[in-house]
């Protein structure tokens, strides 16, 4: 795919899709946004998606068929890859969509993965057990919390003295680079998955003799 189509799904403030929104606008990423899916009629991240007129849709958690309700209201946009930015809720991925959701999480996964774990709560739990060493993991969605093979990550270095939001903001700042460089990856087509492992597919060279 030469420029990626993309879907985002939201449930609160956004900041995953701006990051994304500013990238594609000043030249960053070479992609577009064709939908954004709200679980929440009163997300900010809706407003994020208006002012750079990106279509929304609002699929309340309440629906009936929640996770078909989701993949059918981006399905007609074709979207080469669906984008979990800040989205809350577990989804049962359809065979049409297998290998084209990508998840954001703010942790070396497999560590401090799973239900429950998710902004404060990861750096929380990061603080607490006393690593030296956190960061960010962008990975293929599945049906489960946080355990699909991994695409990129990146290390942050945790500080003497550090708070949740202090490690936040630092984590943050390579989830902004992380996502793009996933996204760009995935794009080019050259890569495979084996196992839990997401590999370049080898170069073709061409035969013939001299």
């Amino acid at each position: 795919m030469s420029k990626p189509r993309l879907a985002c799904l939201i449930s609160a403030g956004g900041t995953t899709l701006q990051n994304l929104i500013d990238r594609i606008a000043d030249n960053r990423l070479d992609a577009d946004i064709v939908r954004v899916v709200s679980s929440h009629p009163d997300a900010f991240g809706i407003q994020r998606a208006q002012r750079a007129s990106i279509p929304v849709t609002v699929v309340p958690r309440s629906t009936k068929k929640f996770a078909e309700a989701v993949f059918e209201a981006i399905r007609g946009d074709q979207p080469d890859l669906v984008i979990l930015a800040g989205w809350l809720h577990l989804l049962k991925i359809p065979d049409d969509f297998r290998w084209k959701v990508l998840n954001i999480h703010p942790s070396l996964l497999p560590a401090f993965g799973g239900k429950g774990m998710y902004g404060h709560h990861v750096h929380e739990a990061v603080l607490k057990y006393g690593c030296k060493l956190t960061g960010c993991t962008v990975h293929f969605a599945d049906d489960t919390y946080d355990t699909g093979p991994i695409i990129v990550q990146k290390a942050v270095a945790v500080h003497d003295g550090d708070t949740a939001e202090t490690l936040a903001a630092r984590v943050y700042e390579a989830e902004c680079e992380a996502y793009p460089e996933a996204i760009r990856w995935i794009a080019r087509d050259g890569w495979k998955v084996e196992g839990r492992r997401v590999t370049s597919k080898p170069k073709k060279t061409s035969g013939g003799s001299e």
